[in-house]
Order: C-alpha cells, then structure tokens, then sequence
C-alpha cells in the first residue's frame, strides 16, 4: 500500500481503483483524504494533491506529471495530461493537455525588465510599473 512504502496519504476510499504510480515509485507523494480518482490514473513522483478549500477530483484516464501541485476544490476531466511541475489551481477540460508555462527571466543583472515574454505580458508589466 501507499502507507506502508512511505507515501503521506489520508483514507483511499475514493479511488476508483489504485492508480498507477511512474518507475520512480512513490517518493515524495502527498494526497489529502477525501480526493475523489478516477480508473486509470498516472501519478509520478513528488505530486500532491490538496485538499483546503474542496476536494479535488480527477477523472478516468489521466497522467500527472511529476512534481505537480494540484489544488483543492477542482475538477480535472477524463482524458487528461499534465505535465511536469505545472501547478493546477482551475478546472481541467475533458482530452485536455496542459503545461507549464515557458519560464520568464524576471531580473538580469540588475535589470528588472528583462522578460522572455510575449508582447501582450510585456505591455502589461510596463502598465503596471
């Protein structure tokens, strides 16, 4: 079980079946009690799952990547996959894929302007400025 190979975990009574866990095993996972999986569920190392606002719930047939967060009180679909690191804090759409946003370099030498960005977010920090 979860509990005896090291995972913090609350009760799994709301798995619809035990999810299957990437070659890395299950370092570094952490599920509050109350979430709600689907069948057929892939979850890599170092993810958690919370749980302070709602509980989360995760539908059939879907790969979460390693290192996600997942927050409370969200709905993620059938047929999902996320990524590596990404942090879900709004609902998931059925056979959809998310990922993390390309990286931004925030300050370079000294020069808080500098952004690997698109137009649109560099208008918006010159606007906030």
């Amino acid at each position: 079980t979860f509990r005896s190979a090291g995972a913090k975990n609350g009760p799994f009574e709301n798995f619809a079946a035990p999810p299957v866990l990437t070659s890395h095993g299950i370092n570094g996972i952490v599920i509050a009690s109350g979430v709600i999986v689907g069948h057929n569920v892939t979850i890599s190392h170092q993810v958690t799952i919370g749980r302070s606002r709602g509980v989360p719930i995760i539908g059939d047939n879907v790969y979460i990547g390693s290192g996600t967060k997942i927050f409370s009180g969200i709905r993620i679909g059938n047929n999902v996959n996320i990524g590596a690191n990404c942090v879900v804090f709004q609902d998931i759409p059925d056979n959809a894929t998310v990922v993390f946003q390309k990286p931004r370099i925030q300050e370079h030498e000294g020069h808080r302007s500098y952004f690997v960005a698109s137009e649109d977010e560099q208008m918006s920090v010159q606007r906030h400025r």
